[in-house]
């Protein structure tokens, strides 16, 4: 299993390193940093400029080529990945985002995972009954429903709940409240209340998704002879259930995860514009409207990483649920 492992995860840093890089090259191709100089009065020199784009690694004079692999290589021997246009370190804007990211990423993928997958099983279990149509219902509701209008419709509910509680309960703009005590309960109350709605859209949405796909892999394995011969052992049917077909339902599920963590990056991308979080979304989105190319190309290692990571959390659980792929 371990060497099963160390060649996937080789596998994944090499397609990291090509997406990062195809990212930096695309970057190059279709953005214009020396935009932000055009059309200034008084006029900016062009030698000025030029020092500039030289200091950002970005100066179009240069092969593409060369502005490359220079880049990669600061970024293995010095672990940097340039300037932005605001002359900050692309690393440290990083760090310092990327904290802000993995809040709503990791508890909204987590939850929205587990949720879906109980879901998921439920639905299977009790096919066709009340409970699964009305289960399948509003997975379909809210699959359909884009995150944006999601996000909307949960702000005006929000508002409507803090007016009918006569106080602001519920807070929904920015990461945290200016002016709270310092003090641990009164901290945690504000970011969890700041965390609460952007964190309910990613869980919706990905229970949703993963109640249909766990449903139909249950489905599959509902009518399995390892299910029957379970029970002509002595198991009970929830016994037989539980140990042998949602460990089986399981295994597509993992590999499932890991490509739909690129959907919920995207999506907490737009919730942290919506809801004034400073995080990795909005650095994103700054980046290609300042023509900064380190910024992009920074980003997108970020998510690539991010999909490394839950690539390599589905292969173990992959290996963990299926005996076959340790040997």
């Amino acid at each position: 299993m371990t060497l099963y492992l160390i060649r996937r995860i080789l596998n994944y840093a090499i397609l990291t390193l090509v997406a990062t890089s195809l990212a930096y090259v695309l970057a190059s191709i279709g953005l214009v940093p020396e935009r932000r100089f055009l059309q200034r009065n008084p006029p900016v020199p062009q030698s000025t400029i030029d020092g500039i784009l030289d200091r950002w690694g970005v100066n179009p004079e240069d092969p593409l080529l060369l502005r490359l692999f220079r880049w990669l290589g600061n970024l293995f021997t010095q672990g940097s990945l340039g300037l932005t246009t605001g002359n900050q370190p692309v690393v440290e804007q990083i760090f310092v985002r990327a904290g802000v990211s993995l809040q709503l990423l990791l508890v909204g993928s987590i939850i929205g995972a587990i949720l879906g997958v109980i879901l998921g099983v439920w639905g299977a279990v009790r096919q066709y009954r009340t409970s699964d149509r009305i289960v399948t219902a509003a997975s379909y509701l809210l699959f359909a429903t884009p995150t944006v209008v999601m996000a909307i419709l949960l702000m005006i509910l929000a508002t409507y709940f803090n007016q009918a509680a006569g106080s602001q309960i519920i807070r929904f703009t920015g990461q945290y409240s200016p002016g709270i005590p310092n003090e641990f309960w009164p901290q945690l109350g504000d970011r969890l209340s700041h965390l609460l709605l952007p964190t309910l859209v990613l869980i919706l949405g990905a229970a949703a998704s993963y109640s249909r796909y766990q449903r139909s892999a249950m489905l599959d394995v509902l009518g399995a002879d390892y299910i029957r011969t379970a029970r002509s052992k002595g198991r009970t049917r929830g016994s037989a259930l539980v140990r042998h077909g949602v460990r089986v339902a399981l295994i597509p599920m993992s590999t499932f995860f890991a490509y739909s963590f690129g959907t919920l990056v995207a999506g907490a991308t737009m919730l942290e514009i919506m809801f004034g979080w400073h995080g990795m979304g909005e650095l994103t989105i700054q980046a290609v409207q300042q023509d900064d190319i380190n910024a992009v190309a920074g980003s997108t290692m970020f998510v690539a990483v991010l999909i490394l990571c839950s690539s390599t959390l589905s292969e173990v659980l992959y290996a963990a649920l299926d005996p076959r792929v340790r040997r």
